[in-house]
């Protein structure tokens, strides 16, 4: 009989790891839009604080949208090794 608890205790704690480890994943791999994305959501973005943030937005209204992550370097302040710590965190759609 305490086997069986012991079994059940385990594979509860089992489960209860798996969805913690997995609905964190979840969250690091949603990718922040460029296109659509406040300062508040910018600024999770590596090496992007406010004023970065805020010329990026100053720079999709007065060009329209970025058309490919790659874009973002077009805005200043941004180069490639900005770039390249983000490139996976970013998105245009």
């Amino acid at each position: 009989m305490r086997e069986k608890r012991n079994v059940i205790v385990f594979t509860f704690i089992v489960l209860l790891v798996i969805t913690l480890v997995s609905g964190s994943y979840a969250q690091e791999t949603e990718k922040i839009n460029i296109n659509k994305a406040s300062v508040q959501t910018l600024v999770k973005l590596k090496n992007v604080g406010p004023k970065i943030a805020e010329r990026i937005i100053e720079f999709r209204e007065k060009n329209g949208p970025f058309e490919k992550p790659e874009d973002i370097m077009k805005v200043k302040g941004i180069g490639p090794k900005t770039f390249e710590l983000n490139k996976d965190l970013i998105s245009v759609e």
